[in-house]
């Protein structure tokens, strides 16, 4: 009898290396109108150039809260309304905990570690993993044992091209804090789930991914039901922003829920989808050792907190805030020639940016796929309409930025008023 063709495809993806099924060659992605990934989806991919990093101890969310730009203390936060000592329950009434019953599970955090300086060093999510109590035993009897105050656990999502120095980065803080950290990227993997139908503030059409919920106070997104694996992992609402779906970090082994064989994109997709939102990513995307966290949007992206107390590099962040005027931010690009015509394969990271009439530079492309791509550009020139930017040496192609839906008013207020008086 013939093995029915999805079953097939699900074992093969389980027992052979992870090949996104939806691959093209940059330039045929880039070359198509990117406005259909907003008509698009739900599309998924498993996302490569992340690993996961594990840190495990009693002085975890100390250690970390003293390092890096958000609040971790939230993480703390076991779900179901109460601490260790209180027992789980619904507001119907207490129920046994199972792998696929709904329970709350604390929102992932976004945040970055930064040099003494103040300066951009690495990104990292970090998620609270399932704890045994929020699923069964091994004989399916009761809700498993509570973990013990010594295996504390967090996983990180971080940029798998400097992985190895960023373990040596955080061990080197670690001095004599109660913590493992530990490289768990062949156990665990990132997906991201992303498009435009989960992108409107509008109930979603697939039922499961409605289930994946629309947080208020509480955080729907990160309850488990038809979208938890049978281990309890689950998707999350990306602490970002919305418009960029939802991540989770999953067991190697597995294969995320709600993940089709025809909708698992390759990851180059979900990259034109942060571009396109001006949504940087990783130290390549933000040069490490280089960014001021507020000129790369870092607070309006959820990961800096200005009431958490100190962590490494505070100081330049701190006064840049309140000094409440940043002159230059990264900005989503659009490369065309004369007449407006997109070109795709123009432009490389690295390129400056100038004022075709004045020549003067206006900033520099720092991500670039096709004929779109990200720039640190001075807001006043970038702005300004009609547009009057250029490639440098490349003056027959245009460049034309501006401001993405999710940003504040008030991070343009200076630039309109400027614009209204001229």
């Amino acid at each position: 009898m013939e093995m029915p063709l999805f079953r097939f495809s699900h074992l093969r993806r389980l027992l052979l290396p992870r090949t996104p099924i939806l691959r093209f060659n940059q330039t045929r992605l880039v070359s198509q109108q990117e406005s259909r990934l907003d008509d698009a989806g739900p599309l998924a991919c498993h996302l490569a150039s992340r690993s996961v990093i594990r840190f495990r101890g009693p002085d975890t969310i100390k250690f970390l809260q003293g390092l890096l730009t958000n609040d971790v203390r939230p993480l703390v936060d076991i779900g179901r309304g109460g601490d260790s000592n209180t027992s789980f329950s619904s507001s119907s009434g207490s129920y046994l905990t199972a792998p696929n019953s709904p329970f709350q599970s604390p929102s992932p955090r976004y945040a970055a570690l930064l040099t003494p300086q103040g300066r951009f060093l690495y990104d990292l999510f970090l998620y609270r993993p399932p704890l045994p109590e929020q699923k069964l035993n091994q004989s399916g009897t009761g809700p498993g044992p509570r973990e013990q105050e010594d295996a504390f656990t967090l996983h990180a999502d971080v940029d798998a091209s400097i992985l190895d120095e960023i373990l040596v980065c955080f061990r080197k803080y670690k001095l004599r804090s109660k913590v493992d950290i530990e490289n768990v990227s062949e156990e665990f993997s990132c997906w991201q789930r992303f498009g435009g139908k989960l992108s409107e503030n509008e109930p979603i059409q697939e039922p499961e991914a409605a289930a994946v919920g629309w947080g208020g106070n509480v955080d729907q997104s990160s309850m488990s039901s038809v979208h938890a694996s049978g281990e309890g992992w689950q998707w999350h609402r990306d602490p970002r922003q919305e418009c960029l779906g939802f991540r989770g970090i999953f067991p190697s082994n597995i294969i995320p829920p709600l993940v089709e064989a025809d909708k698992e994109a390759d990851e180059q997709h979900f990259l034109l989808w942060r571009i396109e939102r001006g949504v940087p990513e990783g130290s390549t995307e933000i040069p490490k050792c280089e960014a001021i966290p507020l000129e790369y949007n870092l607070e309006g992206l959820n990961a800096i907190s200005f009431d958490k107390g100190c962590y490494v590099g505070q100081e330049l962040v701190a006064r840049t805030h309140h000094r409440g005027v940043i002159r230059k931010r990264l900005l989503p690009l659009i490369f065309t020639d004369d007449s407006g015509k997109e070109l795709a394969q123009e432009v490389s990271p690295g390129s400056e940016v100038v004022d075709k009439h004045s020549k003067k530079k206006v900033g520099t492309v720092n991500t670039a796929l096709g004929s779109r791509g990200m720039g640190l550009l001075k807001l006043e020139a970038a702005l300004k309409q009609p547009s009057t930017l250029a490639i440098k040496d490349k003056t027959d192609v245009r460049v034309k930025a501006f401001r993405p839906e999710w940003w504040p008013s008030e991070w343009t207020q200076l630039q309109e008023l400027q614009s209204v008086a001229d």
